[in-house]
Parts: structure tokens; sequence; C-alpha cells
């Protein structure tokens, strides 16, 4: 008599995994879209993303026909608190990430969402009783061995790093563990911005320069397709994190950086130092580690299930 089916998904996967590489792979490659908006200034284009990122959750849930999540949720006070905390964790992200660019800290900011993912690691142990093997825990010592490497490089503005690292690891916590949708979670917290987002828009369209939105029909599409950038892989990513092991979250994060790091190299011509290359190498390493646990565990369950049905 055959054993009822079980999942054979890999052990900390769960099926988000395609949504956090979607997620991150879009992260990776924002620079190349960022380079096409750089005339507008930076806050006032986090202001243009939260503003045109709400119409484009409205839209997708017309579509999908999640009117009745939105309303459960506007009518769940605990998860509309949730979200209003998440979405004040993502303004502050953007907004930290947004003035480090300004004041030419690029080095500190980057380096944020290189402390992130070991963030989420230790989130992932401290806060949701995630367990990890031994193979994963010689992973994660690899990886902030390389990280730490960056951070001493950079330790005179650490603070910023920090922030960006904390602010994108308690978002991510926050979304893990509120029962609500990734389109209608997203719709909410932009709703949450959308003021204060306003407000940012208003104040430059009255400054002497004018708002840059409007001044030519390319640029003003350019903005408004920041609300897809931006919804398309939060939504992901809040679709990851409800499904999978937030540590392993954490380790597919590195796609992101990764990315922009090949980017730097071969198309912005970017010199590398030692340190840099000291630190992806021993990344990498942690990466393929990491995979490798992945990998040999799914095997495992995939020879339980085997077994279980002969």
């Amino acid at each position: 008599m055959k054993a009822p089916a079980t999942s054979r998904t890999a052990p900390g996967l769960a099926g988000g995994l395609p949504y956090a590489i979607g997620a991150y792979t879009i992260w990776g490659l924002l620079p190349l879209y960022l380079r096409l908006v750089r005339t507008v200034p930076p806050v006032e284009f986090v202001a243009w993303r939260i503003i045109w990122t709400l119409p484009f959750c409205l839209i997708v849930a017309a579509i999908m026909k999640q009117g009745a999540e939105l309303r459960a949720v506007l009518g769940n006070r605990r998860t509309l608190a949730r979200l209003t905390l998440s979405a004040t964790l993502i303004g502050v992200n953007w907004t930290i990430y947004v003035l480090a660019i300004q004041a030419g800290h690029f080095f500190a900011a980057s380096l944020g969402y290189y402390i992130n993912p070991i963030a989420n690691v230790l989130a992932g142990t401290l806060f949701l009783g995630e367990r990890l093997t031994a193979r994963q825990w010689t992973a994660v010592a690899l990886a902030t061995a390389g990280v730490s490497l960056l951070a001493w490089d950079a330790r005179d503005m650490l603070w910023i790093s920090l922030s960006l690292a904390a602010s994108f690891c308690l978002y991510g916590v926050i979304r893990k563990v509120t029962p609500v949708g990734a389109l209608a979670g997203l719709t909410i917290e932009s709703a949450v911005l959308i003021i204060p987002a306003a407000a940012v828009a208003l104040w430059y369209a009255a400054s002497p320069a004018g708002s840059s939105f409007g001044q030519s029909a390319g640029s003003s599409l350019l903005i408004m397709f920041a609300g897809v950038v931006t919804g398309v892989p939060l939504m992901l990513f809040a679709a990851a994190a409800r499904r999978m092991d937030y540590s392993t979250l954490g380790m597919v994060q590195f796609i992101a950086p990764t990315m922009v790091f090949v980017m730097g190299l071969t198309l912005f011509h970017e010199p590398l130092r030692p340190v840099q290359l000291a630190c992806f190498m021993a990344i990498w390493v942690a990466i393929a580690v990491f995979v490798w646990d992945l990998l040999a565990q799914g095997s495992t369950a995939r020879a339980t299930v085997a077994d279980a049905e002969i």
C-alpha cells in the first residue's frame, strides 16, 4: 500500500525559489533602468516610484479580482498595522539609500545589500525558529567573512550599510509573518506611502526646476514604468518570503549584488580592488556550499518519497 504523497520540494524552498530568483534578478538588472532615469533627482524619483506603484497594483488587483482580499485587509486592524509598519520600513530603506547615493557614499550603500543576506539568516534562526544544517552554517560563515572584508574597508560609513540591511531584513520578516497575499499587501503599503510621496512630488513641482514628470513624453513614460519596476519584484519577494525559509531566502539574495558586480565590471568598467575580489570569492563559495546542501536535502527527500511509495 502506498503512503500518502508528500512534497518533493527541497527543505527550505517550499515552492518559493522561482519567486525569489525572479525578484532578485529584476533587482540585479535595476541599475540598467536607473541609468535611463538618472536625470531625475533621486528623492523625487523615490516619490514617483511610490506614486506609480499604487495604480499598477490596483490595476493588477482588478484584473485578478482581489478586491475582496483588499477589503478584508482594510477591515483587519492587526494586519493593517503590520503593513503600515512594513511600508514605513521600505520607505525608510529607499530614503536612506537615496540620501547615501546623493552624498556620494556609493560603496556604503551597496554594502548594505551584501550584509542583508546575513541579517536574513540571523533573523530566520533567531525570530522564526529556522534551523540550519552544518553545511549551511559553513556557507554563512564564508559569506560573513567575505562581507566583513568589505565592511572593514567602509567602516567610517558602516551605519549606512547596517541601516539599509536592518530595514529591509525587518521588512521581509514582517511580510513573511503577515497573513496577506503579495499583491494585496503591496497595494496597502503603496497606499500608506502615497501621501508623503505626493507631498515630495508637489514640492519638486513648485521648485524653480519644476517636476521631472511631464517634461517630455519619453522621460514621463520611463518614470511611470517605475511602478512596474518597483511593484513586480516586491510582489515576487513577498510571495517568496511566505513560501520559503527566510534563511534560504537570504542566501538567494546574493544574486542581485552579484549581477550588479558583473555589470559594473563588464558594462560600466569599474575597477576591481583586491578586497572586493576576496569578498566576492568568499560569497560565491558560500553560495555553492549552500546550494550543494539544498540539492543534497532535495535528493534525500525524493529518495524518502520513492521508498514510501514502494
